[in-house]
């Protein structure tokens, strides 16, 4: 589903009476700054007929600073108020980031559209500018499972401590010298205009992205007005689709929630897509890697073929190696 598959007059309410349209977000500053992203894009396509409001929620996994998603319950934990908001008819799209979505949607719910993707790489504050330069022994402040395993795959010497929280609070809690450095998304970074405060960008050799990272969606109940489902298509981005859907294949395969270090990443070349991911012990001290790549850039069907084939590629070396 490209944005070229309808027009801008099929995108539009079929009254001239002004429809407000609800947009459900989490409500960070980077929730919010996605939100209204969406929402230009969206009044771009609907025009002046439409009023949009922008509603904040605070999410189970927002109010849980002190333990790690895993225990808590894993995926869901921060779009789980959100769905029942949009179920309820309270709300009509909502905006997430992809990498907090569940593989599998509640039932009534359907992806919307993707937005372009940003940097998927992961940013380091601290002194240095790449895990490799801390001094031995250094403190990684972290809550992310593949974080925290990648880390130690490459510095197993380091230290992790428990970082929950947005952007703001984990950058406070570096500061007030909590940790000698931790991890953000390039992407959030990005869309908060804060990317020259990171001392560095982790190669995606060294530390391969989370499943979805850097592409923010929306999703739409299964009986959402035409004319809004037409305009998230018109604001769709093929490249995104296919890559969310590939990754997220990868993860569904390999059972993928907030208990497994899991990695996934698609990317485009001349001609095709390379796609690698990789499961990780806990304590990073295995790690099950594979990669696969198509000449041609693959549809829907394929995408999702080629992200569930690398799973059980890389499920296979896990369960041959590992147990």
């Amino acid at each position: 589903m490209s944005n070229k598959n309808s027009t801008q007059t099929q995108a539009k309410p079929l009254t001239n009476s002004t429809q407000i349209v609800k947009i459900g977000a989490r409500g960070s500053p980077l929730a919010v700054q996605q939100a209204e992203d969406f929402a230009a894009r969206f009044k771009e396509i609907v025009g002046n007929t439409v009023e949009i409001e922008i509603h904040t929620f605070t999410t189970s996994g927002d109010q849980l600073l002190d333990k790690r998603l895993q225990d808590a319950g894993g995926k869901g934990l921060f779009t789980r108020e959100l769905d029942i908001a949009q179920l309820s008819g309270r709300i009509d799209i909502v905006v997430h980031s992809l990498k907090d979505v569940p593989t599998v949607l509640p039932d009534g719910l359907q992806m919307g559209c993707y937005l372009p993707r940003e940097d998927p790489r992961d940013a380091l504050f601290g002194k240095v500018g790449n895990i490799k330069d801390l001094p031995h022994g250094a403190t990684l402040g972290t809550a992310s499972l593949r974080r925290s395993a990648q880390a130690l795959a490459l510095r197993p010497d380091l230290k992790i401590v428990m970082f929950r929280g947005n952007v703001q609070t984990r950058l406070r809690k570096l500061e007030e010298g909590q940790a000698d450095a931790t991890l953000l998304a390039a992407a959030g970074l990005n869309r908060l205009g804060m990317t020259d405060k990171a001392a560095g960008f982790m190669p995606k050799e060294e530390m391969l992205p989370a499943c979805g990272q850097g592409i923010v969606c929306t999703t739409l109940t299964n009986n959402a007005e035409d004319w809004i489902f037409k305009a998230c298509l018109q604001i769709d981005v093929l490249e995104s689709r296919i890559a969310a859907i590939a990754e997220r294949a990868f993860l569904k395969r390999l059972d993928g929630s907030c208990r497994t270090p899991i990695a996934g990443h698609l990317s485009f070349n001349e001609t095709g897509v390379d796609m690698r991911g990789e499961v990780l012990a806990d304590d990073g001290s295995k790690r099950w890697f594979s990669q696969m790549s198509l000449d041609t850039i693959p549809d829907e069907n394929q995408a999702a073929s080629l992200g569930f084939e690398l799973g059980e590629k890389v499920a296979k070396l896990r369960d041959n190696k590992g147990q």
